[in-house]
Formats: C-alpha cells, sequence, structure tokens
C-alpha cells in the first residue's frame, strides 16, 4: 500500500522533469529562430514569452517539491 504511493510520486516527479527538460528546449527552438528572423512577428514573440513562463513555472515547482535533476 505505501509502495504504491511511493512510486505514484516517483513517476510524477519524472514526469515534471521531462516537462522541464521539454519546455527548455521549446524555448531554446523558438529564441533560435526568433534571432534569426528578419521581422519577428507578435505571435512568435508571444509563444516565446509563454513558453518561456511555462518552463519558470515548472522550475518553481519542482523546486516547491525539492525535485532536482542530479541524484
Amino acid at each position: 500500500m505505501f509502495r504504491s504511493k511511493k512510486v505514484k510520486k516517483s513517476e510524477m516527479d519524472q514526469e515534471l522533469l521531462d516537462q522541464i527538460f521539454r519546455a527548455r528546449e521549446e524555448w531554446s527552438y523558438l529564441e533560435d529562430i526568433m534571432s534569426r528572423s528578419i521581422e519577428p512577428t507578435e505571435q512568435g514573440q508571444f509563444d516565446l514569452a509563454v513558453t518561456k513562463a511555462k518552463y519558470f513555472y515548472l522550475l518553481r515547482e519542482a523546486k516547491v517539491q525539492n525535485l532536482s535533476a542530479i541524484k
């Protein structure tokens, strides 16, 4: 009974880490596109801002849960 709860927490922690890594990759990708653009669009700038905010939100959530990618 206690073991299943621990397994679920570790699965949730791993999912959060995966989301953080994906958000960082997406942020980096969008930043690269925006830097190469001659005239960045408003939609592109908005997408970049949303992705950046999502990444920092996920980092704060990991900090609240005392989660680290280095173990």
